[in-house]
């Protein structure tokens, strides 16, 4: 008598819809969060990246300096993405392809939650050939 009744409780199959739904959708929730992370993330990275290239190429025009440059790399980041993320903008004179060239060094932290990340974990650098005025 116990055993046909242990066993049609283990067969019975109400509530286990409720159990699988909760299952399934923690784990595709967890996945869609990680997607749009991911793309946070790359999001940030083309940002910065666009950014040194233009102040590269603003930096290399024959009537400004690197200093030029970097403001206005800083200014790019900080009105696209906000202050913590230009901070940290160098700019140096180098060879690149065997021509002179400016470059633009941008670090900046890493988005891994939101837009919080670590800081100085992501490096980009713009370059662009130096214009020289006859």
């Amino acid at each position: 008598m116990f055993g046909r009744m242990l066993h049609s409780v283990l067969r019975d199959q109400r509530g286990s819809a409720v159990v699988e739904f909760t299952l399934v959708s923690v784990l595709l929730t967890t996945l869609a969060l990680a997607v749009v992370q991911l793309a946070l993330a790359l999001h940030v990275r083309n940002t910065v990246l666009d950014a040194a290239a233009e102040g590269a190429r603003f930096a290399a025009l024959a009537d400004n300096t690197l200093a030029d440059g970097e403001e206005r790399t800083r200014l790019l980041i900080t009105t696209a993405l906000g202050g913590d993320y230009a901070r940290h903008v160098t700019g140096s004179y180098g060879n690149y392809a065997g021509f002179s060239s400016a470059e633009v060094h941008v670090t900046t932290p890493l988005p891994l939650a939101g837009l919080l990340g670590p800081d100085r974990a992501m490096e980009v650098v713009g370059r662009a050939a130096v214009e020289s005025a006859p």
